[in-house]
């Protein structure tokens, strides 16, 4: 469980940076986004939930 409080910590510190330091920035991507097919937004969605777990995989691993 501490794990899955960690992530989640670290996921609202790394957005809320996105948010605090370029938000003009977050702003293009949503709207690159738009433009983007349903198809390869779902995928790229994927790929990070992959990464994501591969990560706190890791981290476990090593010891967090």
């Amino acid at each position: 469980m501490s794990i899955i409080l960690l992530a989640i910590g670290l996921v609202l510190v790394i957005e809320g940076l996105v948010y605090a330091l370029a938000p003009s920035l977050v702003e293009q991507l949503l709207e690159a986004f738009k433009e983007m097919p349903e198809s390869s937004r779902r995928m790229m969605g994927l790929i990070a939930v992959a990464l994501g777990v591969l990560l706190v995989w890791v981290a476990k691993y090593l010891g967090a």
